[in-house]
């Protein structure tokens, strides 16, 4: 939580929540963080590992003394009187509290010719791929900036990826049964129903090729997430 200039600021550690966010003043610096005074009882401490969504090698490279810091909470243990902070903002969303089958308002932040990449308030944003938007199948329709409602249909948490499809509310009644498949997946559908109709298997260089069309879209995938999220 926010606090903004309407809100009352907390006046004891026992009023701390995760991700509230406070203004301090860099009291003492040590090798291993920076005490910030935050009005409260006791200082907050930003360890040297949350200085930065970088590696930081010295605590004094990036905040000293007497310094004015804008900082979030990340635990708090009020009967001890510590309080961990730090200095990057945290996601709206964490990855432990993100579930296949949530409904988020995300933002476009991206568009490609293949979907949207849209940011639910996640570490990184998901995508939305074009075979996941019904008859709107057509990512040039939409523009960077453009609210839009959707569901978390897979999750990746190793890959740290986020597949999304439209929410219901966005789709029309008649599209809410079974999206449009995509142009690949029509073009492999009319191959595989010509080997059947034939009586013959899939051609083995087809399904390579499948496979090597998919290894290529995951590395595509994978890097674009790298570039938005720098």
């Amino acid at each position: 939580m926010e606090l903004t200039n309407t809100e009352i600021r907390p006046t004891s550690i026992a009023e701390l929540r995760p991700k509230m966010r406070l203004e301090g003043v860099i009291r003492k610096v040590e090798l291993y963080g920076a005490f910030v005074d935050i009005g409260l009882e006791r200082d907050g401490l930003i360890h040297i590992s949350q200085l930065s969504d970088k590696p930081v090698s010295r605590v004094a490279d990036v905040v000293r003394e007497g310094q004015k810091v804008t900082v979030w909470v990340t635990q708090v243990d009020p009967r001890q009187g510590r309080v961990a902070l730090t200095l990057v903002k945290p996601p709206d969303v964490e990855w432990k509290e993100l579930a296949e089958g949530q409904t988020h308002t995300g933002r476009i932040v991206r568009v490609e010719r293949y979907g949207l990449f849209v940011d639910i308030g996640a570490e990184r944003p998901g995508l939305l791929h074009m075979r996941e938007m019904g008859r709107y199948n057509r990512p040039e329709m939409y523009r960077v900036g453009d609210e839009i409602e959707v569901r978390i249909l897979q999750l990746d948490r190793r890959k740290k990826r986020i597949d999304l499809t439209l929410a219901e509310t966005e789709m029309p009644p008649e599209e809410r049964e079974e999206p449009l498949p995509s142009p690949i997946e029509l073009a492999f559908r009319r191959a595989l129903e010509e080997a059947q109709r034939q009586g013959k298997a899939l051609p083995i260089a087809t399904r390579k090729n499948r496979r090597r069309h998919q290894a290529e879209q995951d590395e595509i995938l994978s890097r674009t997430l790298q570039q938005i999220s720098r």
